[in-house]
């Protein structure tokens, strides 16, 4: 196991370098640039110095963009990157980029945990619910919801959900953590309570655009299991139904279902940008929206780099579960 791991980790230090250098030559190429927007808007209508915007660039190893610049700048960016120094965002001047991501991160945690259980709490049970009644009437039924929900576009959906439970129904507020008419002489009590009310739609819209996959994942994985040839020989012996399925079907089912706990990590920790936005919650994927789009290459190479570190961790975390899951699974070889 140890040989393993530590196999592991030197392939994904090796995976994460490759990937800062894609990362970083893609972000260099980028049309848009946020000193070069700043210099812009602050000397419009005055004489524009090329001399003393190239300067600026060279400051942030910025200003040469040719092969060998930018791997000057990248070399430059990863050695800061190794000793636990994301950078200084360009657009909030003086913040640490590895400040900006914690901070920012709470809201989206939250919200992709609580998302994230529920999803399990609703889609295992009803694949293996719908498999060990195919092609019934729950099983269709489900079967057509679930492909709704997968084909719906998460701001399409999200703009459904706000016309029927925001604006005709007037249920939820659609903007931010708090109401308006809060104030720190409420209680942290009515605090809490207004901001899970604003929470709600968000993380019903993560819940049901995630359930169908995963339910339909489970229910495949669940119908190859029940088909095999020690569950006939359980059900020869007398064992109840519920026993075949919740403790023999179960247990199997769950090795396919481990690889899907990959992007858990990155999932719950990266935010989701579009939900964020669209709800204007102050969560990392709303910043990262933001800052992405203004050409902010000290946030987006953190920003980036935090999610590639967190997959990696992730797909390893995944290949030890399968150990644990399922003991015939033998690592370090």
């Amino acid at each position: 196991m140890f040989k393993y791991v530590v196999k592991r980790l030197l392939l994904a230090l090796f995976i994460l370098v490759g990937v800062s250098l894609i990362l970083y030559t893609i972000i260099r190429i980028m049309p848009v640039n946020v000193i070069v927007n700043k210099y812009n808007s602050t000397h419009q209508g005055s004489t524009y110095d090329e001399a003393e915007l190239q300067a600026i660039l060279d400051r942030y190893n910025l200003g040469d963009n040719s092969f060998w610049g930018i791997i000057y700048g990248w070399w430059k960016w990863i050695s800061a990157f190794a000793t636990g120094d994301l950078g200084v965002s360009l657009v909030a001047e003086g913040r640490n980029v590895s400040e900006l991501i914690f901070e920012n991160m709470g809201v989206s945690f939250a919200v992709s945990l609580i998302a994230l259980v529920l999803e399990l709490i609703i889609a295992i049970p009803l694949g293996i619910k719908c498999a060990c009644n195919q092609y019934g009437k729950l099983d269709y039924t489900v079967t057509v919801l679930t492909m709704i929900g997968i084909s719906f576009p998460s701001f399409f959906f999200a703009s459904i959900i706000i016309k029927i439970f925001a604006v005709d129904l007037g249920w939820f507020d659609t903007q931010g953590l708090h109401s308006g008419y809060m104030s720190p002489a409420n209680t942290p009590w009515e605090w809490f309570i207004d901001t899970a009310w604003h929470l709600v739609l968000p993380i019903f819209i993560l819940t049901i655009l995630s359930i169908g996959s995963m339910m339909r994942y489970t229910r495949t994985n669940t119908l190859e299991v029940l088909n095999a040839d020690y569950i006939r020989t359980a059900r020869a012996k007398g064992l109840s139904e519920n026993k075949v399925v919740y403790k023999h079907v179960f247990r199997n089912t769950l090795i396919p279902l481990v690889t899907t706990l990959a992007g858990v990590l990155p999932g719950l920790f990266g935010g989701s940008m579009i939900v964020e936005q669209i709800f204007a919650l102050p969560g990392i994927g709303n910043l990262a929206y933001d800052l992405t789009r203004q050409g902010d290459i000290p946030f987006i190479m953190g920003y980036d780099m935090f999610i590639a570190v967190l997959t990696v961790i992730g797909i390893l975390l995944t290949d030890i579960l399968y150990a644990v899951v399922d003991p015939r699974v033998k690592l370090g070889k």
